[in-house]
């Protein structure tokens, strides 16, 4: 049933980072935005009756947005969308808005005056929101109407509100349920979070448990005499925690934001048994009074600074002198093993159940957060469910505390606790008396949670508009399959190939599995394919090592065989005659681009890093990227009819493709990736990558309604020729006199010149396809063979980082 509520127009109270973020996320996804803020204190007479003036903390938080890194905007053309205006002479706006969302500084008082004043201005029926973190809805709400009650809850956003999945939601007990549904659906399937449903308890979920651990882990470092750096090493990768781990999360967040959130929290949980740990140490105290924030203040736990040679060096700082000494190298065998292991539930397992120090603190840590995060359920949250997203969402764990029990084995780690000394609440012991002793249990292809309050398994919520690949897997649905890919049933006639290499890097098996889709489609055991998958990224590229082997061991006709087979496989995807649909995220990059630049669609994850980096490693693209790059150039507005116009055209085509590919530009995001012309303005974004498979199969259904046609190869494509490469070879010269690029750059650029030139022929010439790949793949094998390339390969592969040599 359609929800009476829509929102085409919100309002944004605070121009703080947050409220900011919050606004750039909206015009993001196309919703226009007012964002409101102060009139400045102590104007001069002339300012007073300047509207810039007045709005300057909102022009100020707008171009703060286009200038941000990493950018808070998915496209800097959404800027156009937030429109700056004042708590004073804009009130009227709030009239217009169907979403107001109250995001001032964390004050009871204040929100209190912010909401009377909303609640003159807005309209029956629209929504208000706070997005305090920890302020309760009913000390917010005090004063206000029933009506407004009725549409009032809290939003949290956590931040930046781009790139953070998690949406907790709060409501009141009057609260409109239609509200709290419309909302969790908009949140979801519009802005693309993971939304959990928290208490009105202080800092809800994630910052309650998240604050705990950092705060557990901090006193527990102090009270065993573990380093600083030290600890970071032992709770990254190897606890299924962020490469920031501890104090590096600290010095990303501000240590003055973190002292505040959990003086907040000592302040309010009187009743908490672990209130202690919520006690800020007095080193962290004075780090604060010395401007030691982290790295926004250039200086927290940790610091860089130049050594006598230059070098960057990294520092960390001592606790008790509060000086800085260079971080050093740790060894423990337990935390090594651990990140050998790429299963996250394995990967703890191995650091708990290890013996040396590095074990011990790992145990400690978990031990305590499990739980305190046991002790919170009922308050904090109804289930394990909301809890464990919220870890997973807002501080990116890999698994939350109740997975992390299950997998290091809930009765064994039970008596662990109680036989070091520690008590968990006796229902925590009902999943092992009255369930499976686990807390999560598949049965019947269903995953199902244990249920604290009914002492029974219930289904794990899913969104019907999510394909989770691992399921179709389990069900059988696979096809055929090798080393380094799957051709899977999505039903429908919809088949999906689906990478599984490391880093889904493109490699000779997955260009024969897409050409055994292909085969299907044309004889007619498919009607549609997804290229796409669920790992960390899209594809990172070639399979860089095959390629270096070849090369060293002068296996050029292999390579030429693998390069050709990876072009023709595109072509026959971009010219297949039923629709191909390719489903990017993350890291889409060299390979994993040229295979979503040849597909009829694309349906993209908003977060697709796009971009043609082969010049990193001393290549170009080599499975049609450069042409595919120049055509959309080439016909990116009106093309011109007069054919002495059409050189020019060329040439500037082939400029802009000699930017993107010879600068190894790449996209940070799906609109910017659309703005560049890597991906095309009909491709289609998705919000929530949960839904990115689903909705790239929907898109394949689409096409097959609307009567997909089949295209044929172009074989009129209007090239500069001489001149574009004695043209575009001058300005790469000046790059290198001015010291911009090397020499070897400079000799990479000059092969791409030529192939995006479409080579020595005269200007205006036409040529196919087909020429302008020859022209790519001889390129490609000729830097194969050189040295310096070798080099760059062999450098990426042991730095993860380009040689500029």
């Amino acid at each position: 049933m359609a929800s009476e509520y829509k929102i085409r127009k919100v309002a944004v109270i605070g121009a703080g980072v947050m409220g900011r973020g919050i606004a750039a996320l909206l015009a993001g996804v196309g919703i226009p935005v007012y964002l409101l803020d102060i009139v400045p204190p102590n104007l001069t007479e002339e300012e007073k009756k300047d509207p810039k003036a007045r709005n300057r903390f909102a022009l100020n938080a707008i171009q703060g947005l286009l200038k941000s890194k990493p950018p808070q905007l998915f496209s800097k053309n959404d800027v156009k969308l937030i429109t700056p205006g004042n708590m004073e002479d804009n009130l009227e706006w709030l009239g217009d808005a169907d979403w107001i969302v109250e995001v001032v500084v964390e004050n009871p008082k204040i929100k209190q005056q912010v909401f009377a004043t909303v609640e003159k201005y807005r309209k029956p029926g629209s929504i208000v929101t706070s997005n305090t973190s920890g302020i309760p809805l009913s000390i917010m709400s005090q004063g206000r109407s029933d009506e407004f009650k009725k549409h009032f809850m809290i939003t949290h956003f956590f931040n930046p509100p781009r790139y953070m999945k998690l949406l907790e939601l709060v409501v009141g007990e009057e609260t409109d349920p239609g509200v709290v549904a419309f909302m969790k659906d908009f949140g979801e399937n519009v802005l693309g979070k993971g939304v959990v449903f928290a208490k009105d308890t202080p800092n809800f979920i994630a910052n309650r448990i998240g604050t705990f651990g950092m705060m557990d882990t901090i006193w527990t470092m102090l009270n065993d005499g573990y380093q600083i750096d030290e600890v970071d090493y032992i709770t990254g990768k190897a606890m299924g925690r962020p490469r920031s781990a501890t104090f590096g999360t600290g010095d990303l967040v501000g240590i003055d934001t973190l002292v505040h959130v959990v003086e907040n929290i000592y302040d309010v949980v009187l009743g908490d048994e672990q209130r202690e740990t919520f006690r800020v140490p007095d080193f962290i105290k004075k780090m604060v009074e010395k401007g030691l924030l982290g790295k926004k203040s250039g200086a927290g736990f940790y610091k860089k600074t130049k050594d006598e040679h230059g070098k960057t060096v990294r520092l960390v700082i001592d606790p008790e002198t509060l000086e800085y000494r260079p971080v050093e190298e740790y060894y423990y065998e337990s935390v090594e093993a651990a990140k050998s292991e790429r299963d996250p539930g394995k990967k703890i397992k191995i650091l708990v159940e290890g013996a040396d120090r590095g074990a011990d603190l790992a145990w400690k840590i978990i031990r305590d957060t499990l739980i305190y995060s046991a002790n919170r359920l009922g308050e904090i949250a109804d289930d394990i469910v909301n809890i464990d997203n919220a870890m997973k969402w807002g501080f990116n764990w890999k698994l939350g505390p109740f997975e992390i029990w299950d997998a290091i084995g809930v009765r064994d780690s039970i008596e662990r606790m109680e036989a070091e000394g520690y008590y968990l609440p006796e229902s925590i012991k009902d999943v092992i008396t009255k369930g499976y002793g686990h807390f999560y249990v598949e049965l019947e292809g269903k995953k199902y949670y244990f249920d604290f309050v009914e002492s029974r398994y219930k289904p794990v919520p899913t969104n019907r508009n999510v394909i989770v690949i691992k399921n179709l897997k389990d069900e059988g649905k696979v096809i055929t399959e090798n080393e380094s890919a799957s051709l899977i049933d999505l039903g429908d006639g919809v088949g999906l190939v689906e990478f599984h290499t490391k880093m889904n890097s493109t490699d000779d098996k997955i260009i024969a599995m897409i050409h055994k889709a292909i085969d299907m489609l044309e004889d007619d055991k498919l009607e549609g394919l997804v290229i796409g998958s669920q790992a960390r990224n899209f594809s990172a590229g070639a399979n860089i090592f095959m390629i270096l082997t070849a090369a060293q061991q002068k296996q050029f006709e292999m390579l030429n065989q693998v390069v050709k087979s990876f072009q023709d496989m595109n072509m026959r995807m971009k010219y297949a005659p039923k629709p191909i649909v390719v489903a990017p995220y993350d890291l889409t990059l060299g390979g994993g681009a040229e295979i979503t630049m040849h597909a009829h669609k694309v349906q993209a994850d908003m977060e697709t890093y796009m971009g043609l980096v082969e010049v990193g490693v001393g290549l170009i693209p080599g499975g049609g990227g450069n042409k595919e790059v120049y055509l959309r150039s080439y016909g990116e507005g009106p093309v011109p009819t007069d054919p002495y116009k059409i050189p020019q055209h060329a040439l500037q085509a082939a400029a802009h493709a000699l930017e993107l590919i010879g600068m190894a530009k790449v996209a940070v995001g799906a609109k910017e990736a659309m703005d560049w012309g890597l991906l095309r303005k009909s491709d289609n974004i998705t919000m929530n990558r949960d839904r990115l498979i689903y909705d790239a199969k929907q898109t394949v259904l689409a096409m097959i309604r609307e009567g997909f046609k089949q295209k044929h190869p172009l074989t009129d494509i209007p090239v500069a020729g001489r001149e574009g490469i004695a043209t575009l070879t001058m300005g790469i010269k000046n790059m290198l006199y001015s010291g911009y690029i090397t020499e070897y750059d400079e000799f990479i650029a000059r092969k791409l010149i030529f192939v995006l030139s479409g080579g020595d022929v005269i200007p205006g010439t036409t040529v196919s396809e087909q020429y302008l790949l020859d022209l790519e793949r001889e390129a490609f094998l000729s830097l194969c063979g050189e040295k310096k390339t070798q080099d760059r390969l062999q450098y990426m592969l042991q730095h993860n980082k380009p040689l500029r040599n």
